[in-house]
């Protein structure tokens, strides 16, 4: 592994006279997973969109198989075998498996002018099976789960017999068996001397699947070390070039005397709900643990009046409410925060001003339509200077921002609409861990100023890290309430989210 497949050196990439890639390098051997890593903004996808035809670098050189290379387009990259599997998935869900794995480059028959269905199938069950994937090539790949279309994404990249594979963020979304299925794949493809890219914030991954990682702060190569020689303190430390916010266990809530804000009792929703009971008090964070399909999100949807109910009854401030829909549980004080916040949570194309004002539109209207805008403008400054939202302006579309500044943004609708009760629908899901720093941070202040709070997380160190109370769910039940105290362990919780109570 001394000869490297790919070497860019001296990368530089300005948009609109703003430099993003300030003299930058990165070298991937054949049969290596090379981690690439740092904070949202520091200038890994821009690197990797330089490599696959995306962008054009304005200098420097890139060599890939020892000679210097061009690469005008993705579909140039494809060709020289260099292939990126996205975040958010390219796949056309109304075709089956082997037409999205062959779309423009389908087998033709006889005289070329008909597709051959029957060839694209069998070669599409040969990919699978090299991979051990128990998938159907027929399959509508709307039919599949996210775990299985990521294989599908991987498939496809491999078909285009790709020696680098660049993949961005492969596991968020995907169960933790959802992840060992995906490792075993990168492994075989590692063993199969491809060179893999791996783009991830979750740092407990890097130990385990890579074997070099190159750190990027603010457009610029910070370092490139070995996996095994490294620590996750010292990669964060490279990564944010600043002091994380801690938070501070010890100041907990231990008593019971806060008042209570929101009661549920005996939430019921034929075969996702079953007897859901739990109170929320004044200034408290609880966290809701669980595996992938224990219930939690849906919990969260009913309390907001996004899914019906069958029976059950909901209690705010000590009074019985009864929500059907959204509109009324933002009437009644409750603001929910989805874990798709790009498709739920915001208009990506619409401004910071726009976003932040969604939720209290009619407060800033008079005569029944005419928009106050400069009421508008003063509200979203004061949001984007107390929650420190990094933007050039109100005016900037809310997708040039990164995660965890447009989910700041999210947060300030409904710190506008002075919701008491915020539900957070995993808060911090694809977000860089210096921007968690800060969203934690301030979650914190939320709950210190009196705000409750209700935190649905996969993760289980954030959960131990923000919550003062833990409740625990299985199958659409309530399994275990854990209190947040210094004894509290990742083990108690996995104990009740895989309902085995002692």
């Amino acid at each position: 592994m001394d000869e490297f497949l790919v070497k860019m050196d001296g990368i530089e990439k300005s948009f609109a006279g703003v430099q993003v890639l300030k003299d930058c390098m990165f070298g991937l051997r054949a049969g290596e997973v090379h981690a690439l890593v740092g904070e949202n903004g520091a200038g890994k996808s821009t690197m990797m969109k330089v490599l696959t035809g995306v962008y054009q670098k304005d200098e420097g050189r890139i060599l890939y198989q020892g000679k210097e290379v061009r690469i005008p387009d993705t579909r140039s990259a494809q060709k020289q075998g260099i292939s990126m599997i996205h975040q958010e998935m390219n796949l056309a869900p109304d075709l089956t498996v082997a037409q999205n794995i062959f779309i423009g480059k389908e087998p033709r028959k006889g005289i070329k002018l008909f597709l051959d269905d029957k060839e694209m199938n069998r070669q599409t069950s040969v990919l699978l099976k090299q991979m051990n994937l128990d998938i159907d090539p027929t399959t509508l790949v709307s039919k599949l789960t996210v775990a299985k279309q990521q294989m599908v994404e991987i498939i496809k990249a491999i078909s285009y017999d790709s020696q680098v594979l660049i993949m961005d963020e492969p596991t968020a979304a995907l169960s933790d068996a959802e992840i060992e299925e995906l490792f075993k794949i990168i492994i075989q493809l590692r063993e199969k001397g491809v060179g893999i890219v791996y783009i991830s914030h979750r740092m407990s991954e890097l130990k385990r699947i890579t074997d070099r990682i190159t750190v990027m702060r603010d457009g610029s190569y910070i370092d490139t070390v070995l996996t095994a020689d490294s620590s996750i303190e010292q990669i964060i430390s490279m990564m944010v070039g600043r002091e994380l916010y801690q938070s501070d266990k010890t100041n907990r809530i231990k008593d019971e005397t806060s008042k209570i804000v929101l009661e549920v009792r005996n939430l019921n929703r034929r075969n996702v709900l079953h007897d859901v009971s739990f109170s929320l008090r004044e200034g408290e964070i609880i966290g809701f643990a669980g595996l992938v399909g224990a219930g939690r999100t849906e919990v969260a949807r009913a309390i907001f009046g996004a899914d019906p109910i069958d029976s059950g009854e909901i209690y705010v401030h000590g009074r019985k409410v009864r929500i059907e829909g959204p509109h009324q549980a933002v009437k009644h004080g409750i603001g929910y925060l989805t874990e798709d916040r790009k498709h739920f949570g915001c208009l990506l194309e619409m401004d910071v001003s726009t976003n932040v004002t969604l939720a209290t539109t009619r407060r800033f209207t008079s005569a029944g339509f005419w928009m106050n805008g400069k009421r508008m403008n003063d509200v979203s400054n004061q949001i984007v200077e107390e929650l420190k939202v990094k933007t050039v302006g109100i005016k900037q579309n809310l997708k040039y921002l990164s995660g965890g500044n447009q989910q700041k943004v999210i947060i300030g609708k409904w710190l506008t609409r002075d919701c008491d009760i915020l539900i957070f629908d995993e808060p911090t899901r694809g977000i860089d861990i210096g921007a968690k720093s800060e969203i934690y941070k301030l979650l914190e202040n939320l709950a210190a100023s009196g705000k409750s709070i209700i935190m649905i997380s996969s993760e289980l160190p954030e959960i131990l890290r923000l919550s003062h109370r833990i409740i625990v769910m299985c199958e659409g039940r309530i399994t275990g309430e854990l209190m947040n105290d210094l004894h509290a362990t990742q083990e108690q919780i996995m104990t009740h989210a895989t309902d085995r109570i002692g």
